[in-house]
């Protein structure tokens, strides 16, 4: 049977401090209406619903600041809604999936006892999402939801870039680098491609840099190397994550401190990064506060420091670069985290133009820059809405 007209794919994007999501026409693929709510920040928290036009159609300030209450209030909305936006799918954003899931699939019972077995693998996500999942299933019984992996995009990374120099045994179980923020990158991948089909020849990093960042080398067109392993906690310093850490660390806090693994978990996970740095995982509260809180300096300087030195590792991965994608709330709308990232790769060949990025220009490179440095909005969203409908067009 084929799919109702009139009908529509929901997509939700719980993210580490917001809900996101989006309704999309089955049949034809436009957006119709799109939210979030907001869970921190120094704005104030906020159930955000506007149509395809930017039209708000709902907004008002929210009392909690969890997932949890957050998808509550937005089944309600959609429950209350639902003659005029009957749903069809519901697609979902899943950080991991671990070394069998990473393709978009339907979701069973039998995958999400599998996510339940991995919530260690990504603490700040995939409970929250397998929550949101069983509301949604409960809300809403009998329409089909769609997972749609994080990893998918990474999962043709070589070898070298693919596996940790432990003992075999440990791969077999799953403990390699799987790569996040995929359908972030596959997104910018596409739309670079609908400009010109030559980017997938060349060598391009995207950087993404949101409460949870990180980078990626894309070489024609294929992941070949990013900055988050095994678990988003992983790579750059990052709002509450940590980032790498030298294993010896871990150690320390294990033998010398005595914390046990769940605290370690919650360490790492929700109590590290600029958090622990300067007080606030927040990147516009850091700098508008940078000139007279040495903390926020602090945090600032370490952030875009890695960022430089993992734009540096990326190029060398691919033997070069042609093109820098700045992408994610930070990467989007931030001109001086831009700046700092780029100053001093003039041996890359970057070089921005200061005017074209405190502008937020789509292309902020000078023209003698021999690498293109631009500014991409993703739309992670859109990308949840293409996997999923391949699984209810013949529906």
């Amino acid at each position: 049977m084929a799919t109702p007209s009139g009908s529509y794919i929901l997509t939700i994007n719980c993210g580490s401090s917001s809900l996101k999501f989006s309704l999309w026409q089955s049949q034809t693929f436009a957006i119709e209406l799109l939210g979030s709510v907001a869970l921190s920040g120094p704005e104030e928290r906020c159930f955000h619903i506007q149509d395809k036009d930017r039209q708000i159609l709902q907004s008002h300030p929210v009392m909690h600041a969890s997932i949890r209450s957050a998808v509550l209030e937005l089944t309600v909305w959609l429950l209350n809604n639902k003659r005029r936006y009957p749903l069809v799918a519901v697609g979902h954003r899943i950080v991991q999936g671990g070394p069998d899931h990473r393709a978009p699939e339907i979701i069973t019972e039998k995958l999400l006892k599998t996510l339940q077995e991995l919530i260690y693998l990504a603490p700040n996500h995939l409970s929250d999402e397998i929550r949101t999942i069983k509301i949604f299933q409960t809300a809403f019984p009998g329409i089909r939801q769609v997972a749609c992996f994080d990893t998918f995009f990474h999962q043709d990374m070589p070898a070298c870039a693919k596996y940790y120099p432990l003992p075999e045994v440990y791969r077999k179980h799953g403990l390699i680098r799987y790569g996040f923020h995929g359908l972030s990158y596959e997104y910018i991948t596409g739309k670079l491609a609908e400009k010109d089909h030559a980017w997938l020849k060349r060598k391009i990093i995207i950087a993404h840099l949101g409460n949870g960042a990180s980078i990626t080398a894309v070489k024609n067109g294929i992941s070949i190397d990013t900055t988050m392993g095994l678990s988003p906690v992983g790579g750059l310093v990052m709002g509450t994550r940590s980032g790498d850490l030298d294993p010896g660390v871990l150690l320390y806090l294990l033998k010398r401190e005595h914390l046990t693994a769940d605290q370690l978990d919650e360490l790492l996970s929700k109590k590290a990064g600029l958090l622990a740095i300067a007080g606030t995982s927040d990147m516009q509260t850091l700098l508008q506060h940078q000139e007279e809180d040495t903390k926020a300096q602090e945090a600032i300087t370490l952030f875009c420091y890695q960022v430089k030195k993992n734009i540096g590792a990326m190029a060398a991965a691919m033997g070069g670069l042609d093109l820098l994608v700045f992408t994610g709330g930070i990467g989007e709308n931030c001109p001086l985290i831009r700046e700092y990232s780029c100053n001093n790769l003039g041996f890359l060949g970057i070089s921005i133009d200061q005017q074209l990025n405190q502008a937020n220009h789509r292309l902020i490179s000078t023209p003698e820059s021999k690498v293109k440095v631009q500014l991409l909005a993703t739309d992670e969203e859109a990308m949840i809405a293409q996997h999923t409908y391949p699984f209810i067009k013949n529906q």
